[in-house]
Parts: C-alpha cells; structure tokens; sequence
C-alpha cells in the first residue's frame, strides 16, 4: 500500500500530470484538500472510491483516514491543489507516516505561481533583468513567517517576487514592498483562479496595487507578481541560444 501525494496543478483539470492522472484514476482511496479541488479532476476517481474532502479536518484526522486505508492495503490518492512542494503541509503529514512505518510517494504538479506566469505571457527570468525568484507567503491565518523571511527582506535585491496567500493583505504588503527594493512604477500583476474559469488577471504598478486589487475584490486564491520582468523590453538575447555558444553534442 501506498500514498500517493499528487498535485493536481493550479485548477484546471488537464493541468494535472500523466502520473498524477493514472494514480488518481486507479486509487480506491482519494482525500482531497478543500473546496479548491475541481469537480472534474474529482470525476477522474474510480466510481466506488471512497473521496474525502479534508478541508475541515485537523491533521490527526487526515492520518486517521491514511493509517486506515493502509490496515485495508488500499492505496491512496492525496491530491493537494498546485504542487505539493509549495505550502501544501505536506512535511508534517509525511513526518506522521514515517512515524507509523506508512510508505508514500510525492507526484509534482504545476504549481500556482507557473500558472500565473503563463496567463501573463511571461517569463520569470529575463536576461539582465532578472535571474531570481522569491517565492514567498505573510502570515494571516498562517504559521507565522520565520525571523529575517518579511517582505521588505526579501524584497530588498529587486528581483521577482512571487507572493502566495497574501491578497487579502494587500494594504500591509504594498508598504513593505516599497521600503524594500521596488519602486511605485514597479511593474506588478495579480492572477486570481489561474487557469479556472473563472481566472481574473489584474495588471498595474506597484504604487496601483492595492487599489486595483481592491476594486477587482480579489481576496483569495491568487498569486501576486512583482517585478521589472513583466514589462521588460529591449533586453539581450539568452547566452544559451547565442551564435557564440560553444556546443557539444551528446555522448
């Protein structure tokens, strides 16, 4: 028996992997994470499979269900929404298995933040514009951030930065972007739902943002992007593809 910890991408049926699909459609157990879970990634389960929804769950709750499906030797589809390296607690659901001699396998989906930098046609890293990403989160109804992890920290390089689970404290967020390494004409964009129907995707400066999300009553489940790469122009050529690229061939 085995757990399976998928991620089911950022919403969109289809955006889930091959493998995540076949182990979803073959699991007899499947527990999923909330009400953030499409319907019809949900039909993909056998008919007769057991489905939980674990949004109002504790912890304790969820390896109930995973400790029983394991005395039945029933596989188990545990889909967490994204990609489960990236705020799914999943470090402390696989510190219980570890615990209880229960073997499980992580399945990496496309995560939210992948998905927003498609909605917006852009890439992440830009040849002399931007070569790093931060990805990072604020403390709401959250574990709090660790010491040195605040936003005017992290946003002291000017590099892109991608924030989780933070629209609905977006007054508190534009301040310490600013004290940090942005500036009010700092190119920012909000993608809400990315690849749902119902997506929203909000485009302005920095010194706009807060407004804009406000008036769009964007709260929950969007990424925020901030940074000079989404309206780069005029930027070089990667060295990757240059005419003055060394190349090798395979061996």
């Amino acid at each position: 028996m085995t757990v399976y910890f998928i991620g089911a991408g950022p919403g969109a049926a289809d955006l889930i992997t091959v493998r995540g699909q076949r182990l979803l459609e073959k699991c007899p157990v499947c527990l999923y994470a909330g009400s953030i879970m499409p319907e019809d990634l949900l039909a993909l389960c056998p008919p007769d499979a057991r489905v939980v929804d674990t949004g109002s769950l504790t912890l304790e709750q969820i390896i109930t269900e995973l400790a029983d499906a394991h005395a039945a030797n029933l596989d188990v589809a545990r889909l967490h929404s994204g990609d489960p390296s990236l705020y799914s607690a999943l470090a402390e659901q696989c510190r219980r298995l570890d615990e209880i001699g229960v073997d499980y396998q992580i399945v990496p989906g496309v995560p939210a933040f992948a998905a927003a930098a498609a909605v917006l046609g852009r890439e992440l890293t830009v040849p002399g514009v931007a070569q790093t990403v931060t990805l990072t989160r604020v403390a709401t109804l959250s574990t709090a951030m660790p010491p040195g992890e605040d936003l005017t920290a992290l946003s002291s390089p000017g590099a892109t930065l991608v924030l989780h689970l933070a629209a609905a404290q977006i007054d508190a967020i534009v301040p310490q972007l600013l004290e940090g390494g942005y500036r009010p004409e700092t190119p920012c964009a909000v993608v809400a739902f990315a690849s749902w129907p119902q997506q929203q995707v909000l485009r302005c400066t920095l010194a706009d943002l807060a407004a804009e999300t406000h008036a769009a009553k964007v709260t929950r489940t969007a990424v925020i992007v901030v940074g000079d790469v989404l309206a780069a122009e005029g930027f070089s050529d990667s060295y990757l593809y240059s005419s003055g690229r060394v190349r090798r061939g395979r061996h």
